[in-house]
């Protein structure tokens, strides 16, 4: 009974049964976990045919692309697929009114007319390492955990080192499994990439806020790159001498299509998931951090908007800040209406009774594990306050402000003209220009000034007086808490608010004029109070790490042999499952594969988020799909598979059983928006742009055939 008893603990406790469709899998353990039930569901490869360190492999396509999303090569030209929203900020980058690529889409007709991106760049993984005992060999029970986590760091960064030494890749060791276990990675980093194609925003971004989230989508959410090496076909900075690169591997793009109950698996960079949090913890998410995030930039984004649909230059500066802000936004939103549709508290705090049982079964468990639940409880609890003022600051004044926090960067300056250092002072004014540059370029100063009359203001509103920077007495006293005359006064004479002003300043820079800027005075202020509510909650943090690594390693002791998956931490994993439709609620049902003709019912051409081009409506009326539509004549746009992914795997592969691409992941859908905490098998679903919508696009929308003609097309 007891043994039984056992089992189910350790089923409940994870909330699975080990479904084939949950789990991000480390590819160098899908030989030992996955591969003989992924073979059971269809799939046609081995183990080694997906990673491997001394062949060519699935993995060898599969690239981080810029900095938070995942991209694949689909040519032996170097040619990158990605999602339109990872491209965003290229094409934005590259926009101007006369030029509007974010607005009418851009297609390189030859490799020459292909853009250079300064900035963007694309790694791939070459190997996987567990370098586990090599860190727990130095680490001991004594150590805090500030400690442990510090040598673990030291020790890493000296396996990192040694293991790229004579070689161009670099690499890092990161831990997994709440700091369980650490795995050495090493990569390969190329910094020549260039713009090749994207859809217009009436494509590849149609639906926008609305649709964000939702199915039935019927967005063209991709873009295209190419990556470019030095002749020996390594990687190299910009240069018209540059080729394009020659992958160890490239994906061949299936025109077969999908259908209900197909093998699908992705390959990609999933940012972050939380599915070993517990109860208290989802408890301050849905009241503080989403709360706060879903209020503030509320606000913000309705001010930003009004300006951006007034004046198409604003826009475009605009464009890529507002889509991100946006994105996570109506993430929260949807997050805390499943958390609590879904009561994922009571479902976590069953959760922590099996644990807590578990372990009370043995002294010796409970001395290992018996205090995990109370040391992550506790610092939750106790460092409330502190979050809550902490997330106000970086949203409404750091992040939502930007004069602000362009001003903090003059800190090292003001430091420098106090020293004298001709030469420092030469070097810094340098690098203070060149940001400058990049800043100015999309920054509006009479939209942010708007901004900051809000942000201050709701900050206050919000914030206990105890935690507020010592700007917001000088508010209260001079002001006499008049937020828009500080504001107004702040943006009037700082030297930061426009690049006439600033370049001035920089010509003849003076520690003195700094030290009496307001925008600088505020910023110092904001900053002061950021630091010191971190030192408060570092103890807590502290806390917290070791109550997680201990429930973490409880669950894997108390699972030892079987298959769990580590949180994701935006390293490769591969997740797999099935082409499948869902029911969202009582009496509705969703298919699996959206059509044209959704488009075209959506369609408003009064609403900047569902406009539809003219000749995407010529083509649809002419039904000129060439080889791309389905049997019935209908053209495919979207699709949903049971693949379980999260923020990073956006722009990933979508794998057919034989290891060709079916598909682009890009979005959740709405109903399960907790997926991140708990995954939902019955309503959780990945949405992915069709390849067969995509490559019509690229040839009877772009006409841009030549890309076609370089890719691998399976019949």
């Amino acid at each position: 009974m007891k043994k039984l008893l056992s089992i189910l603990s350790i089923i409940l406790l994870l909330n699975i049964s080990v479904k084939a469709d949950e789990g991000m899998w480390l590819l160098s353990l899908i030989q030992q976990f996955n591969i003989e039930k992924m073979q059971q569901m269809g799939c046609e490869l081995s183990a080694e045919e997906i990673y491997s360190v001394n062949k060519t492999s699935l993995k060898d396509a599969i690239v981080i692309f810029g900095r938070g999303c995942t991209g694949e090569v689909i040519s032996d030209q170097g040619l990158v697929l990605t999602n339109h929203h990872c491209g965003y900020g290229a094409i934005q980058q590259h926009s101007t009114p006369e030029h509007d690529y974010l607005k009418e889409g851009f297609w390189a007709m030859s490799k020459d007319e292909e853009i250079a991106t300064p900035g963007l760049t694309v790694t791939f993984l070459v190997r996987i390492e567990d370098v586990t005992d090599q860190i727990n060999s130095v680490l001991t029970q004594e150590m805090s955990e500030i400690e442990r986590q510090d040598t673990a760091y030291k020790v890493g960064s000296k396996i990192a080192e040694e293991a790229t030494e004579g070689t161009h890749y670099n690499a890092k060791v990161q831990s997994f499994y709440g700091g369980n276990q650490f795995f050495l990675l090493v990569y390969e980093k190329f910094t020549d990439v260039r713009m090749v194609g994207a859809p217009p925003s009436s494509i590849g971004k149609f639906g926008a806020d609305t649709d964000n989230w939702m199915w039935p989508r019927h967005t063209g959410d991709f873009s295209i790159f190419r990556i470019y090496a030095d002749k020996d076909n390594k990687p190299a900075d910009y240069s018209p001498d540059n080729v394009p690169y020659k992958p160890k591997h490239h994906l061949p793009v299936s025109l077969k299509g999908v259908e209900e109950n197909d093998f699908a698996m992705i390959l990609g960079y999933p940012g972050g998931t939380n599915r070993y949090m517990t109860s208290t913890e989802v408890e301050e998410a849905i009241n503080i951090s989403n709360a706060n995030r879903i209020y503030i930039r509320g606000i913000r984004q309705e001010i930003l908007l009004e300006d951006m649909l007034a004046d198409d230059a604003i826009r475009i500066k605009y464009a890529s800040k507002y889509s991100r802000s946006t994105n996570y936004w109506k993430y929260s939103i949807g997050m805390n209406k499943a958390l609590k549709r879904l009561k994922i508290v009571d479902k976590k705090k069953v959760n922590e009774k099996t644990f807590t049982d578990w372990f009370n079964s043995s002294p010796e468990l409970k001395e290992k594990y018996g205090n995990a639940l109370s040391l992550i409880d506790n610092s939750v609890k106790s460092r409330g306050e502190y979050t809550h003022a902490n997330q106000y600051i970086s949203e409404t004044l750091l992040r939502g402000t930007e004069l602000v926090y362009f001003a903090s960067g003059a800190k090292n300056l003001e430091e420098v003209l106090n020293s004298g250092n001709k030469e420092e002072i030469e070097s810094l004014v340098s690098k203070s220009k060149e940001k400058a540059r990049s800043f100015y370029k999309n920054y509006n100063t009479p939209t942010d000034q708007k901004v900051a009359k809000a942000m201050f203001k709701i900050f206050a509103e919000n914030v206990d007086k105890k935690y507020q920077p010592e700007i917001f007495n000088t508010i209260e006293t001079k002001y006499k808490n008049d937020y828009s005359k500080f504001v107004d006064n702040m943006y009037n004479k700082s030297v930061f608010t426009d690049s006439t002003k600033l370049w001035a300043f920089l010509e003849k820079p003076s520690a003195k004029t700094l030290a009496k800027d307001p925008a600088y005075i505020a910023s110092k202020s904001i900053y002061n109070k950021y630091r010191e509510l971190h030192e408060n909650l570092t103890p807590f943090y502290a806390d917290f790490d070791k109550g997680h690594r201990l429930y973490v390693g409880g669950i894997m002791e108390m699972n030892k042999g079987k298959a769990i998956y580590p949180d994701a931490n935006f390293t490769m994993r591969l997740t797999y499952g099935s082409i499948l439709d869902y029911d969202p609620m009582d009496a509705v049902h969703y298919d699996y594969i959206t059509t044209l003709k959704g488009v075209m019912e959506k369609e408003d051409p009064d609403n900047w988020e569902f406009v539809v081009s003219d000749k995407l409506k010529e083509l649809y009326n002419n039904k000129d799909y060439g080889r791309y539509a389905l049997e019935n004549g209908e053209m495919p746009v979207a699709f949903l598979s049971t693949n379980d992914i999260t923020g990073g795997n956006s722009g990933s592969p979508v794998i057919n059983a034989k290891g060709e691409l079916i598909g682009t992941a890009f979005d959740g859908n709405w109903e399960a928006m907790s997926g991140d905490i708990v995954f939902e098998p019955k309503l959780q679903r990945c949405i992915n742009v069709d390849i067969r919508y995509t490559l019509f696009i690229i040839d009877k929308f772009a006409e841009a055939k030549h890309l076609i003609e370089e890719m691998t097309i399976v019949k």
